[in-house]
């Protein structure tokens, strides 16, 4: 995958896609399937918005049964079970176990009843079968979990990936159907022609120019950046996306073995507590946000509001700063209308101006293939069975054993690169069997190898220490990365 700034200059295109997050990814790999010549600009990195800053979870929804939202549900676990389907080096099914206590605002018997009617919904889409646990049986799956007041739970099954990543090999698998795509370039204001939109003045934001890039139709699916690409459009335009935002804590150590779904006593917002690469993320909140999409960021009331619901659930843990190895912020780009934000639906809709620009409003990250999908059937419908798969779907026919004495890698290394990903491990290895050099480790925990690295600049577009640390490799939820790890990402990446 490369990144050609002149190419766009020199094709028009049949559609151009605004955003490189998980929708305008997914929307440009359907696109490019169906034999459309596609661009696609982010004007950060791929998935370096909301795409990557999320609960890292392929679910359901189960709280929406709340709101009656009995279609989204059922859409999410059909979309729930594509994905673990498709991507099962990303996505894995995860247990969860929610407890409840005396006070909590769900008692016992809605939250058995909820999880009841959830895996009925699922049906054959179901991962493992639901059980109800008594309040010994939480103690027994929880032993650090505070015991006074507990009435019991329930233990269900939902997944969990690694949202960056899924986003990316949806952008490989656009450039792999031949669409042209580039990270940082940013879309400045629309070309039009007789009032019919015509494509995009842009902004190369690492070449510091601008350039303009034709095409037929164009979608924007920019998330919490809606509001302003509508406003280009249109300047006086009311807002069609409420952003409401969402925080995470990486906690160091692993809490639970387990997903926790934890209801807060102080007010209905619930919220996780997630084992993630060897650590636990903590969170999210769900807070009404008026700011510029670009100015969020985490406050202290948002972190004291996860430490003070996880302390009083796992009363023995030390919730000090010093355990808290990152934090990060993100936007959902909901459907705007009134309401609490816990209460506004996380359905997806389009919206098409009189200039012809598809805007995409709403939606969640579990149904992104079917937000794809019902947005290319709007401009480009066919009527057979669509196969859909990322860049490492499929089988891996090797062991770990005969990969790792072909490479002469560590088993544990090679088992890593598998994890990350999938069929596609055997590309990395390619380089190491042309450079022997490049099987030298940058980093123990985890390993990782140079030859990744490489991979990530000259097949997966990253272009700054921070594409690999945060989205590439996720080195930042391990602690902080190493000098002599930045060291080794800055030797590879391009030079300005």
């Amino acid at each position: 995958m490369q990144r050609n700034i002149e190419q766009f200059k020199k094709t028009t295109y049949d559609l151009l896609v605004i955003g490189g997050g998980i929708n305008g990814a997914a929307i440009a790999h359907l696109a490019a399937k169906r034999g459309m010549k596609v661009a696609l600009l982010e004007k950060g990195d791929f998935a370096s918005g909301t795409s990557s800053k999320s609960t890292k979870l392929i679910h359901g929804g189960i709280r929406y049964l709340e709101n009656f939202e009995v279609d989204l549900v059922y859409e999410s676990l059909r979309e729930r079970h594509i994905q673990l389907e498709v991507a099962p080096h990303l996505v894995k099914p995860l247990p969860f176990v929610i407890p409840v206590y005396e006070g909590d605002k769900r008692p016992l018997w809605m939250m058995q009843l909820g999880v009841f009617l959830y895996d009925l919904l699922a049906g054959k889409y179901r991962v493992k079968p639901r059980k109800n646990l008594t309040r010994e049986e939480v103690m027994r799956l929880e032993p650090g979990i505070e015991q006074k007041g507990l009435k019991g739970g329930v233990l269900y099954y939902d997944a969990q990936m690694d949202d960056a990543r899924l986003c990316l090999e949806n952008v490989l698998m656009a450039a792999q159907y031949g669409a042209h795509v580039a990270n940082y370039v940013k879309a400045v204001s629309f070309v039009k022609e007789n009032g019919r939109v015509a494509g995009v003045r842009a902004h190369d934001m690492l070449g510091i120019k601008e350039f303009e890039v034709r095409a037929k139709r164009v979608i924007c699916a920019t998330g919490p950046w809606t509001n302003e690409l509508l406003r280009l459009d249109i300047p006086h335009a009311k807002k069609k996306v409420r952003t409401t935002k969402g925080i995470h804590l990486v906690y160091k150590g692993e809490i639970s073995k387990h997903a926790i779904l934890i209801g807060s006593q102080s007010d209905r917002r619930i919220f996780f507590v997630i084992p993630w690469m060897g650590n636990s993320l903590i969170g999210t909140t769900d807070t009404d946000y008026v700011a510029g999409p670009d100015e969020v960021k985490v406050e202290q009331k948002d972190i004291d509001y996860l430490m003070r619901e996880s302390k009083r659930v796992f009363p023995a843990l030390d919730f000090s700063p010093t355990k808290i190895l990152a934090t990060f912020a993100g936007l959902r780009p909901l459907i705007r209308k009134g309401g609490s934000p816990r209460k506004v639906s996380r359905k997806h809709l389009f919206y098409s101006s009189k200039s012809g620009v598809i805007f995409v409003v709403g939606g969640k990250y579990t149904t992104y293939r079917k937000v794809a999908e019902d947005c290319m059937n709007r401009i480009h419908k066919i009527y057979e069975k669509e196969k859909f798969a990322v860049y490492g779907s499929g089988t891996i026919s090797e062991t770990v054993e005969a990969a790792a004495r072909r490479s002469g890698l560590e088993k544990e290394g090679v088992q890593s690169l598998m994890d990350l990903y999938g069929t596609r491990y055997k590309d990395v290895l390619k380089l190491v069997e042309k450079d022997p050099s490049l099987k030298e480790k940058v980093s123990v925990q985890p390993i990782v190898i140079k030859a990744q690295l490489v991979y990530s600049v000259e097949t997966e577009m990253a272009r700054t220490a921070e594409d690999i640390t945060d989205r590439r490799l996720s080195l930042i939820f391990r602690g902080p990365v190493s000098v002599p790890t930045l060291a080794a990402i800055s030797a590879v990446l391009p030079k300005k």
